[in-house]
C-alpha cells in the first residue's frame, strides 16, 4: 500500500494552523517528518499519531502562567568544521550521534543533522535542544576533535 505524505502547508491546513507552527512541532518533535530537498514532508501516518496523541494540539498557543519547573530554554547552532578527511568526519558524526542517542532524559527533546561536504573537506552539524544539552555536545565536540588533532600529531 503507497503511503500518502504531506507538505507543511498542507498539514496546516488540515489542522487550521499557521505553517510556521507546524514548522515548529517539527523542529521540536512533536510531529515526525521528512526532509525531501529544502522542503519537509509529513506521512499520513506521522500525521495520525500526532493528532491521536495530542489532546489539545495548540494549547502550547494559549497564554498561560508557567512554573519554574515548566520553564526551559533551548538554542540552536550550526557548526561548520574544514579540513577533515572522509574517515575522520565519519567517526565525528557517528560519535555524535552515538551521544546524542545516550543523552539523559532529563535534556528533553533535541535533534541534530549532519552532513559531510567531501569536495570540500567540511563537516556542518546542526544543533537544536536544551541549553544544558547544547553545553554538553560542544563540550565534548570541543574534545573529541582536539584528541583527533593530538592522534594525527603522534
Amino acid at each position: 500500500m503507497k503511503e500518502t505524505y504531506y507538505t507543511v502547508e498542507q498539514v496546516s491546513k488540515m489542522l487550521s494552523s499557521h505553517p510556521k507552527t507546524i514548522q515548529r512541532y517539527i523542529r521540536e518533535g512533536k510531529i515526525r517528518a521528512s526532509k525531501i530537498g529544502k522542503s519537509w514532508r509529513i506521512s499520513g501516518h506521522d500525521l495520525s499519531v500526532f493528532t491521536e496523541n495530542s489532546k489539545n494540539i495548540f494549547a502550547d498557543e494559549a497564554p498561560f502562567s508557567a512554573t519554574r519547573q515548566e520553564i526551559n530554554t533551548t538554542a540552536s547552532s550550526v557548526i561548520e568544521m574544514s579540513g577533515y578527511e572522509r574517515d575522520n568526519a565519519i567517526s565525528i558524526i557517528n560519535t555524535l550521534n552515538a551521544a546524542l542517542n545516550t543523552k539523559p532524559v532529563q535534556y528533553g527533546q533535541s535533534a541534530m543533522h549532519t552532513q559531510y561536504i567531501e569536495t570540500e573537506q567540511k563537516i556542518r552539524i546542526t544543533l537544536w535542544g536544551d541549553i544544558a544539552f547544547m553545553t554538553d555536545m560542544f563540550s565534548f565536540l570541543c574534545a573529541f576533535t582536539e584528541k583527533l588533532v593530538e592522534d594525527e600529531n603522534l
